[in-house]
């Protein structure tokens, strides 16, 4: 018998877990299911502001009066689904260990809403952190854009797009398995290992996001971070990514890129975790380092 290519502590949960959601009709589906409200550690709140089009979920402790670093924060699904309700506690456990205050952006979805729309989405959560900061209770200059999988690639392409609008950098951006490359449909790829996103997902997310087919000469390094030619001048960096991801070679040569590019790069590879193995099994103890290396990430960047 082959041996198993999961972590220990996650063998029995892959036995049943789903590779992905390549079908636009499971897209609707899974978008009409309701995200119960999280149960958020004693002390923490949600406070909701609406923008424009769009509205941000801000998570943390009451202010008491000094400026708090924040977290602004990206959900993932693929560009096509979630919301940033999924994450209240993953963003107040952050904040609790940080003592910071997290905003985490709801934007728009495609396909109905297709690049450039949802980074610009994510670009106008930024201006309101950096308006309303004193609204907030929140330190600017101690900003750190963080995201997962789709969130993930849109944290980094905010990251692009304030480095090119010439605004303040985050003082770090934190990636989480994050989905940098539309010229991945374009391998073939073993999907063996995968679990929650395959090859087809990965299509039907970038053809969505996209407006069409991936993969051409032609897409923006803000719609795919991995096409950035020049990445000097970016911000400190931390990925985390499984070896059982999709996402794990692009997520590896991105780092490379940085890295090459001057860029200080810290990367944690985990073994046998496939995509978003984290938020799954969360109180695992391979889930606890990673997001003990994530928050340690963020000490080192802010202190």
């Amino acid at each position: 018998m082959a041996a198993s290519p999961f972590h220990p502590e996650l063998q029995s949960l892959a036995r049943w877990l789903p590779r992905g959601v390549g079908r636009l009709w499971l897209v609707k589906l899974l978008r009409r299911l309701p995200i119960p409200a999280a149960k958020l550690p004693e002390g923490m709140t949600v406070q909701v502001h609406a923008l424009d089009a769009i509205a941000v979920r801000v998570i943390g402790k009451p202010s008491e009066g000094e400026a708090r670093p924040v977290i602004l924060w990206i959900h993932g699904g693929g560009y096509v689904i979630g919301a940033a309700k999924q994450d209240d506690m993953i963003c107040a456990r952050l904040a609790k260990r940080l003592d910071a205050i997290v905003v985490s952006i709801d934007y728009r979805l495609a396909p109905e809403h297709p690049f450039p729309t949802p980074l610009e989405d994510c670009f106008a959560a930024y201006e309101f952190v950096q308006r309303e900061a004193a609204l907030l209770g929140v330190d600017p200059a101690r900003l750190v854009i963080a995201g997962q999988s789709a969130g993930g690639g849109l944290a980094a392409a905010l990251t692009l797009l304030v480095h090119d609008r010439q605004r303040p950098p985050p003082k770090l951006q934190l990636l989480i398995y994050p989905m940098l490359d539309d010229r991945t449909v374009l391998r073939s790829v073993d999907d063996g290992p995968h679990r929650l996103w395959d090859s087809s997902s990965n299509r039907l997310g970038w053809t969505c996001y996209l407006g069409r087919e991936p993969g051409s000469a032609d897409v923006s390094d803000h719609a795919a971070p991995a096409r950035r030619s020049d990445a000097s001048g970016l911000p400190p960096t931390w990925i985390g990514v499984g070896t059982c991801d999709l996402f794990h070679d692009e997520d590896l040569a991105y780092a490379e890129r940085l890295r090459a590019a001057g860029v200080p790069v810290t990367l944690e590879v985990v073994e046998g975790a496939f995509h978003a193995f984290d938020v799954l099994v969360p109180k695992a103890e391979v889930s606890r380092r990673f997001f003990d290396s994530q928050v340690h990430a963020i000490e080192a960047a802010l202190s």
